[in-house]
């Protein structure tokens, strides 16, 4: 079955065709680092994981870039209200991003190009978008001219009027039109600034992705991905800048100029609500992997479909818990047996390669671990090895599973698990015995040692509380 991907410009979903099929090119809009990535920040960078490791499976060269914006004005007010260099504060930011995405087993990216990096480029594009008659200079800026590009608006499919009140545009008396951007704007005192044509200064926002996009991948590229949130403004003035750098602002289909696929995912809200400051409901991905496994969090954040809404809450979090123990309680029961295959089941690569439905995926890894449970329970090896084997496949192409079981339910610690495992055979022979005040003293124990006994017709396994 073909890999099918709802493209955001043709508003379905298509076949995905790359440009070449020997280098596959993806753009995800990465962090800006000036705090820690609330969990909404982490739903591209997971749901664009398991798009590149399916890619990965199906074609020989995927080159996978994912920003990191360093220069901003969140960034500046960070730094100076610590009195330190910008670059104190993005370094020390962008650490804490990595490590709080491989907590959640999203690979690094091929290419993690930085806007500081890539001024050079920033500022050649601007002047061929000027050269191309598509923006103008004017008391220190240089603004796109919006009505030279009758493209703009086809990506996010509202008109100029809407897209100008929902995005507050500001009104500005060096402005030809009020909806024109800021491809460069002058630094204020004591702000990073760099030279240029037209004085002293840094970049806008959108005009960053564009020619880091151009620089490190080339264009078209095949799929650009990020939030639904970004569609406008960003996307939308990502794809006029860089059709318009090269002279195709009036060429009918234009933004397939710029990228052939485009992928959004949907909001995130945290118990039915929007995250916001003001409301103080604001989650940190770096606090919830300190307190829970990543792979929850990863499995949680893929339980709806990518382009739904997700509404995050205790209730999805413990579901997501208990849905991993029962499929590490599976794998480890079955830790005797070697896998027989190390590719995924045509059931679960129907459901992936149609759109990322990771819900429809996932269906299918329950259904081969209540395969590994009845081969377990009839002793039939054969069985259970396949099942197995496509489950871990499965599995790795979602970013789960990667734990091994003991340590999953164990935590890793060596001595508790032998005083665990001794009390659960204690608590078998008591039960067996009819021992009840035995068993409660032993249920006790286990309490006390924050653990959660899970019983199976295999025996017992156990966990740490979460």
């Amino acid at each position: 079955m073909p890999l099918t991907l709802y493209d955001s410009l043709h508003r379905e979903k298509r076949v995905f065709e790359p440009r070449d099929p020997s280098r596959v090119s993806l753009y995800v809009c990465g962090p800006t680092v000036y705090d820690f990535a609330h969990i909404g920040n982490a739903r591209p960078p997971v749901v664009f994981d398991v798009l590149v490791r399916l890619l990965r499976r199906q074609y020989p060269s995927v080159v996978y870039a994912r920003n990191v914006t360093d220069v901003d004005d969140k960034i500046n007010a960070k730094a100076a209200r610590e009195g330190v260099p910008i670059g104190e504060v993005t370094a020390r930011y962008e650490a804490a991003y990595l490590a709080d995405m491989q907590a959640l087993n999203v690979s690094p990216p091929d290419i993690a190009p930085h806007v500081t990096d890539h001024i050079g480029a920033i500022v050649s594009q601007i002047q061929a978008i000027v050269d191309a008659g598509c923006a103008y200079a004017a008391e220190g800026h240089v603004l796109f001219d919006v009505s030279s590009y009758p493209s703009y608006g086809a990506l996010s499919g509202r008109n100029l009027d809407d897209m100008i009140a929902g995005a507050r545009v500001e009104v500005a008396p060096y402005k030809k039109n009020a909806h024109d951007f800021v491809l460069w704007k002058p630094s204020k005192e004591g702000e990073p600034s760099w030279p240029s044509p037209w004085g002293e200064g840094r970049p806008g926002w959108h005009i960053e992705c564009s020619a880091m996009i151009e620089e490190t991948l080339g264009l078209p590229i095949d799929i650009h991905g990020g939030g639904i949130d970004l569609v406008f403004p960003h996307h939308e003035n990502e794809v006029a800048q860089g059709v318009c750098a090269h002279g195709h602002a009036q060429a009918a289909g234009a933004p397939a100029e710029y990228s052939r696929y485009w992928m959004h995912n949907g909001f995130l809200t945290v118990d039915a609500e929007k995250m916001s400051k003001s409301i103080g409901n604001v989650l940190l991905l770096h606090d919830l992997v300190q307190h829970m496994p990543g792979e929850v969090v990863r499995w949680a954040l893929l339980s709806a479909h990518y382009r739904q809404p997700l509404d995050w809450n205790q209730g999805l979090l413990d579901q997501s818990r208990k849905s991993l123990d029962r499929l590490y309680g599976a794998l480890g029961r079955a830790a005797a047996v070697e896998a027989s295959t190390d590719q995924p089941g045509t059931d679960f690569l129907a459901a992936i390669e149609d759109d990322l439905n990771t819900p429809g995926a996932t269906a299918t890894l329950f259904a081969l671990s209540s395969e590994i449970e009845r081969g377990m329970t009839a002793g039939d090896t054969a069985s259970v090895a396949r099942a197995k084997g496509e489950l871990l496949a499965a599995a790795k192409l979602l970013g789960v599973l990667l734990a091994d079981p003991a340590d999953w339910f164990g935590g890793g610690d060596d001595d508790l698990k032998a005083e665990v495992e001794a009390l659960l055979e204690q608590r078998a022979a008591a039960r067996a015995a009819k021992d009840w005040p035995e068993a409660d003293r032993i249920r006790d124990r286990l309490n006390a040692l924050n653990v959660v006994v899970m019983d199976g017709p295999q025996g017992a396994t156990w966990r740490l509380k979460a």
